[in-house]
């Protein structure tokens, strides 16, 4: 008796999927909206600020102080390649969301370039001031 209530459960979705989905292609004035709020005009250049000032506040305190002179090039490098990683990683994750689209290349080089420098400020703030690696 349960499973002849899991299989008329299971009937009357596969028959409501197969209403709305008629509904939504057919021409008869019946829309569906989408539940996604409307953006405001310039969210991609404020992100984007946002960013870029996080950025400078982590970079201000990273080279406040001197940094040691040890491997100085060599330690730049590796967290400025730690970092851009760590941003593809997100890039890469934004693009599966199907967030990551753009309608100009300004946006998006404004976007990936200020998202780059938080996360390279980022990883040179916790290696240099954190005393794990030093």
């Amino acid at each position: 008796m349960a499973w002849d209530l899991f299989e008329t459960v299971g009937n009357i979705i596969d028959g409501l999927d197969l209403l709305f989905r008629s509904l939504s292609s057919s021409d008869s004035g019946y829309t569906i909206r989408s539940a996604k709020k409307k953006r405001s005009k310039y969210f991609t250049e404020k992100v984007s600020a946002c960013f870029i000032v996080a950025a400078t506040v982590l970079l201000f305190f990273v080279f406040k102080d001197p940094l040691p002179a040890e491997n100085y090039t060599q330690t730049l490098i590796v967290t400025s390649l730690i970092g851009a990683a760590a941003s593809l990683i997100l890039f890469f994750l934004l693009h599966v969301l199907e967030l990551y689209y753009f309608k100009d290349l300004f946006r998006l080089l404004l976007f990936s370039g200020s998202v780059i420098l938080f996360f390279i400020a980022l990883v040179m703030i916790i290696y240099f001031r954190s005393g794990l690696f030093i």
